[in-house]
C-alpha cells in the first residue's frame, strides 16, 4: 500500500480521495508514505485540525467546522507542499459554503505542490469535486500477507482465550486465498469470528471462513450476491462427464497447476433443458472446489440513468475478481444478454455491456471461473460460444434410465425414504422424458398427498399418478428439445 501512496501523495494530484473502511491501517500507511519535507495535517469534525508530525498533536482552535478548517488551510498552510487529510468531509460537501470552501483549497494546494486528501467511507462526491479529484487505488493484501494476517489474529485472540490451534499448512494457505478480496481488518474479523465460535482454529474451519467471509462482504452490490452452496456433488445425480472434467481443474490446486505449467481454468457453459441440473452443478462446484459461489443478477444489470449499467457490469466483475478464486454464476445468461445480437431500441446498451462481458472473459487473469448457464442456444450471441470464451461447452440432457434411479436415490434418501419400499423400475418406465427438477417435484407431490391422506406411508403407486398427471417439459415443448439436441450435436460436449 505504501509505495502506491508515496506516488498519489507527491504533490502531482492537488485532491486525493482514497475509499476504505479500515482507517487504522490506513492512518499507519499514509503517515509512513508521506515525504518527510511535507508538512502532514489531518482534519476530523471532533478534533479539527491537528498537525500529525508534531508528538503534542495539539488541535488548532475553531477549527472542528469543516468550512473553518478549509478557510484556516487557505490562509494559514504556508507556501511549503503540504498533505493535509480529511475524515468524512464528504458528509459537509452539501453545505454551499464548505463546497466553495474546498475548490478555493483545491486551488490553493495546487499552487504549492500540495496535497487534499478525502478519506471517505463510500466517496459520493458532488460533480464539480469528482473532476478536480485522483483516486487512489488502494491495493488488497495478497495471499502472503492475508496469510501473515491470520497468524497475527489467531495470537491475539489467544492471549484473551484459550483456543486450541492445530492446522495443516495446505488447509491455512487454502484459508488465506479463499479470503482474497478482503481488507486486513475484515480478514482479522473473519478469522477471529471463526475462531470464537468453538475456542479452536484447525482444518475445519475453512467452510467457517467462507461463511464469515460472505457475512463480511454482505453490502456487495445488488447486482452480484453470495449465494450459500452446501450442494456437494454426491448430490447431483449424472452429470459423470462434467464431475470428471471439473474433479481435473480444481481451483484450490491452482497453485501447484500453474507451477506444473498448467493455467487456470476458465469457465463452462452448460447448456440444456430446464430442470436438468445446470444450477445446482453450479452451486456443486463451488463446495466441491471449497470456494465462494457469486451469482451475477443479469437483470438487475439494467438502469434507467446513463452509463449505470455499465458501471455496475464492471464493478460486479472486479469485485468478482478481487474475491478470487471463487466461481462466478450467471444463470440463463441468454436473458440478459440475448438483445446484444440483434437490433435494439436500448441505443446499443446491450452491445457495449455484451461487450465488457467478452472483454473481461477474455483478459481476465484472475481465478474466477465462470459458470454460465443458458436454456435457449438461439438467443445467445454468436461471439459468446467462439473457441476461447469457455474453456468447454456441456451440453445437459434429460437423465436416461441409470441417472433417474440415482436421482431417485438421492431424494428419497433425503426425504427419509428407503428406496428398497419402492418398485423402482415402474417408477423409472413412469419418468421416462422427465427431468430432475421434475423428479423431485413429482416425489413433493406425493409426498403431500400421502401427508393429507393420514399421514400414511408413501407408495410406489402415489408417485406413479404424480407424474402421471403432469406431463414433462419434453412433451409441452417437444420440438424446441428436438432442436436443442439437434444444435448440441457436434457443438457441445455431453454432460453424460
Amino acid at each position: 500500500m505504501v509505495p502506491t501512496l508515496s506516488r498519489d501523495l507527491d504533490g502531482t494530484h492537488p485532491l486525493v480521495v482514497i475509499e476504505t473502511d479500515d482507517e487504522t491501517e490506513l492512518r499507519e500507511a499514509l503517515f509512513a508514505a508521506i515525504d518527510s519535507s511535507f508538512a502532514y495535517r489531518r482534519w476530523s469534525a471532533v478534533h479539527g485540525v491537528v498537525p500529525a508530525r508534531l508528538a503534542e498533536n495539539e488541535p488548532i482552535a475553531d477549527t472542528e467546522q469543516a468550512v473553518a478548517a478549509l478557510v484556516w488551510l487557505t490562509l494559514h498552510g504556508g507556501s511549503d507542499p503540504s498533505v493535509t487529510v480529511f475524515f468524512d468531509l464528504g458528509a459537509h460537501l452539501t453545505d454551499p459554503r464548505t463546497l466553495r470552501a474546498l475548490k478555493e483549497a483545491i486551488a490553493w494546494a495546487r499552487l504549492r505542490g500540495s496535497v487534499l486528501v478525502l478519506v471517505e467511507r463510500s466517496a459520493n462526491l458532488p460533480d464539480a469535486i469528482q473532476a478536480e479529484a485522483h483516486h487512489s487505488k488502494q491495493q488488497l493484501p495478497n495471499d502472503e500477507e492475508l496469510e501473515a494476517v491470520v497468524r497475527e489474529t489467531v495470537r491475539n485472540v489467544s492471549k484473551a482465550r484459550t483456543i486450541e490451534a492445530s492446522i495443516r499448512r495446505t488447509t491455512l494457505s487454502a484459508i488465506a486465498r479463499s479470503m482474497r478480496g478482503l481488507t486486513r481488518r475484515q480478514a482479522r474479523s473473519v478469522i477471529t469470528a471463526s475462531i470464537v465460535e468453538d475456542n479452536a482454529f484447525n482444518d475445519k474451519d475453512l467452510e467457517q471462513v467462507m461463511l464469515h467471509k460472505r457475512n463480511a462482504c454482505a453490502d456487495l452490490d445488488g447486482v452480484l450476491e453470495f449465494v450459500q452452496a452446501p450442494v456437494s456433488m454426491d448430490r447431483v445425480g449424472g452429470l459423470q462427464r462434467l464431475k470428471s472434467w471439473l474433479a481435473a481443474r480444481e481451483l484450490s490446486s491452482a497453485v501447484e497447476a500453474e507451477q506444473f505449467g498448467l493455467s487456470l481454468p476458465r469457465g463452462v457453459l452448460l447448456l440444456g433443458v430446464q430442470g436438468a441440473g445446470k444450477s445446482l452443478a453450479a452451486k456443486a462446484v463451488a463446495t466441491a472446489w471449497r470456494v465462494p459461489l457469486l451469482r451475477l443478477d443479469a437483470g438487475a444489470l439494467f438502469d434507467k440513468f446513463v452509463g449505470e449499467s455499465e458501471r455496475k457490469l464492471r464493478d460486479s466483475l472486479a469485485q468478482a475478481d478481487r474475491m478470487a478464486p471463487a466461481v462466478l454464476w450467471i444463470d440463463e445468461i441468454e436473458k440478459g444478454f440475448a438483445s446484444a445480437s440483434s437490433v435494439s431500441s436500448d441505443g446499443g446498451l446491450s452491445r457495449r455491456m455484451f461487450g465488457t462481458l467478452l472483454t473481461w472473459m477474455q483478459e481476465r487473469t484472475a481465478g474466477t471461473f465462470l459458470v454460465a448457464t443458458a436454456n435457449d442456444i438461439s438467443a445467445l450471441p454468436p461471439e459468446l460460444l467462439r473457441k476461447g470464451r469457455f474453456d468447454e461447452i456441456f451440453f445437459v440432457d434429460l437423465p436416461d434410465a441409470p441417472v433417474r434411479r440415482m436421482i431417485f436415490g438421492i431424494h428419497l434418501t433425503q426425504r427419509k425414504r428407503v428406496t428398497t419400499a419402492f418398485d423402482m423400475d415402474s417408477l423409472i418406465t413412469a419418468t421416462n422424458g422427465f427431468s430432475g427438477a421434475e423428479i423431485e417435484a413429482g416425489i413433493e407431490s406425493a409426498l403431500r398427498v400421502a401427508f393429507a391422506d393420514g399421514r400414511r406411508d408413501l407408495t410406489t403407486e402415489d408417485l406413479v399418478a404424480a407424474y402421471e398427471a403432469s406431463p414433462p417439459i419434453s412433451v409441452i415443448m417437444a420440438d424446441r428439445m428436438t432442436e436443442l439436441r439437434a444444435w448440441s450435436r457436434g457443438r457441445c460436449v455431453p454432460a453424460d
